[in-house]
């Protein structure tokens, strides 16, 4: 464990032996099966959880008993109910394997802790939440102008790997349209 961790760590900062040993002991691994839930609508995000292998997605469910897709994290990404764990306040959304995964989770405490005792962890995390602005503002921009098309060519371009192990009405659920709608999409790319 921690091999995806540092790689993805090192792409930002370098990390001494001592900092990954001070890392080490302030993250928890947790195995999940394939549809066990690390975090359920209303209950407390305790944890911000790294993917060290498999895959998970963060969604809500609407009135209607829709599922609304947000994020899908593969290994060597990030997921939680950011706004749950700073707060401290209940959670939207609802985070759960899609197949059976291997993840570190680190407490906000512990987080305040990796702070304190590798300061340059604090740059690592900031450069991150720049990134998922940039890409949570690209996507948003998507979502309102472009059409299915336009939105599942961007995602298989964008994350290919994610297309092939996710189910596809998971797909049409994070691109917001319908499964229908996906299939039509995919018929037309094909041809």
């Amino acid at each position: 464990m921690f091999e995806v961790l540092f790689s993805k760590v090192e792409e930002k900062i370098k990390l001494s032996d001592v900092e990954k040993d001070i890392c080490k002991s302030l993250f928890s691994p947790k195995k999940l099966r394939k549809r066990q839930y690390i975090l359920q609508q209303d209950d407390i995000c305790k944890n911000l959880v790294f993917v060290e292998k498999g895959i998970l997605r963060s969604y809500s469910v609407d009135s209607k008993g829709n599922e609304h897709i947000l994020q899908f994290a593969p290994e060597g990404w990030w997921i939680s109910d950011v706004y749950s764990f700073l707060t401290g306040e209940a959670a939207v959304y609802n985070i759960e394997a899609i197949e059976d995964s291997e993840l570190l989770l680190i407490s906000k405490s512990s987080l305040d802790e990796l702070y304190e005792r590798v300061p340059k962890f604090e740059r690592y995390f900031r450069l991150l939440s720049q990134a998922n602005m940039v890409a949570t503002h690209r996507r948003l921009t998507a979502s309102l102008s472009d059409s299915a098309d336009e939105k599942y060519l961007r995602l298989l371009s964008a994350y290919p790997n994610i297309v092939a192990r996710v189910p596809q009405h998971m797909i049409a659920s994070y691109l917001g349209i319908t499964p229908e709608t996906l299939s039509r999409v995919r018929k037309r790319i094909v041809s």
